[in-house]
C-alpha cells in the first residue's frame, strides 16, 4: 500500500507542477521543484531546463489545459523517480503541493482525473487532504472463466 500512496503523491506532485505553469504560482512551483531535486545534483540543472521549457510550451499553447494534461504524466514520472531514489523527499513534496496549490488561481485548483484499471489496482488522489481510493477491478477484455455446472446429486434408485 505504501507504494500506491507514493505513486498517488507523485501523481499529485506532477499535476500540481503543471497546474502552476503559466500562472502566478509558477515561480514558487519552479523554485520548490528545483529545491526538491537538489538531492540529485546531476539532475538539478536538467530539471530546471525542463521546467522552463515546459512552462514556455504551456504559455505559448492555444489550449494551455491541453498542454498541461500532456505534460502531467512526464512530471509524475519525474516525481516517482525522485521518491524512489530519495524517500526523504516525501514530506517536502507534500509541503510543495500544499504551498503551490494555495497559490494557484481558483480555476487551476481542481482537475478532473479519470483512472482506469485493466486487471490491477487503480489509485487516485487530488489535493491536500484527499484520500487514496483503491479499486480492484477484474481483467477487462479477458474471456470469463467458465466453470462446469455443479454436479447434481443423483440417487440411483
Amino acid at each position: 500500500m505504501l507504494e500506491e500512496a507514493l505513486g498517488a503523491l507523485a501523481l499529485t506532485g506532477g499535476t500540481t507542477v503543471v497546474a502552476a505553469m503559466a500562472t502566478d504560482a509558477w515561480q514558487t512551483a519552479r523554485n520548490k521543484v528545483i529545491q526538491l531535486f537538489n538531492r540529485d545534483q546531476a539532475r538539478q540543472a536538467a530539471i530546471a531546463v525542463q521546467l522552463d521549457g515546459d512552462n514556455a510550451l504551456v504559455m505559448q499553447s492555444d489550449d494551455a489545459d491541453r498542454a498541461r494534461r500532456g505534460l502531467a504524466s512526464a512530471w509524475q514520472l519525474q516525481m516517482e523517480a525522485l521518491l524512489a531514489r530519495h524517500h526523504d523527499a516525501e514530506s517536502e513534496l507534500r509541503a510543495m503541493v500544499e504551498q503551490v496549490r494555495a497559490e494557484l488561481p481558483q480555476s487551476q485548483q481542481s482537475w478532473v482525473q479519470h483512472i482506469t484499471a485493466n486487471g490491477g489496482i487503480a489509485a487516485g488522489a487530488q489535493g491536500p487532504g484527499s484520500g487514496v481510493h483503491i479499486h480492484n477491478q477484474p481483467d477487462v477484455g479477458r474471456a470469463p472463466v467458465r466453470r462446469p455446472p455443479a454436479a447434481e446429486d443423483s440417487d440411483a434408485s
